[in-house]
């Protein structure tokens, strides 16, 4: 996966210091990662880990404010790429090979998903597409 911009963490209200390092074990990794991966990543140099439900929660406040994304076809997480509104559709591509994720939006996908979603009378609640394949580097290897 592509390198991260750090995010500006401090305007965010409610970041704890749990959700903070779940944020940072995202960017850090810098690959999908797993809730229960997330646990092991999340312990304490003493070896203690943190329970499920305070990984998740951490997890499900990054989503909601867009700090992170789920990979539905991976069950895992990422961190935001780049910043894009709430609304705005977003592609990842993922490679088969190396693992790489890709964010990308597209206001022409944008606008063929809203028409779209019109067109059949239905209200999105996520806009997300994930395309599986073979990053650059690894199709010309």
């Amino acid at each position: 996966m592509s390198s991260h911009p750090p995010h500006d963490t401090a305007k965010i209200a409610g970041l704890t210091p749990a959700r903070r390092r779940a944020l940072d074990v995202l960017t850090q990794a810098n690959r999908p990662v797993g809730a229960y991966e997330m646990i092991d990543l999340m312990a304490g140099a003493d070896g203690k880990r943190p329970a499920p439900v305070s990984v998740y929660r951490a997890l499900a406040f990054l989503l909601d404010n867009g700090l992170a994304h789920r990979l539905e076809s991976k069950n895992a997480f990422v961190v935001c790429g780049h910043s894009h509104g709430a609304e705005e559709p977003v592609v990842f591509l993922i490679c088969e090979q190396c693992g790489e994720v890709k964010e990308a939006t597209s206001a022409g996908l944008a606008r063929e998903l809203a028409s779209l979603a019109a067109d059949a009378g239905f209200k999105a609640r996520t806009r997300v597409v994930e395309i599986a394949g073979r990053c650059a580097r690894c199709a010309g290897a």
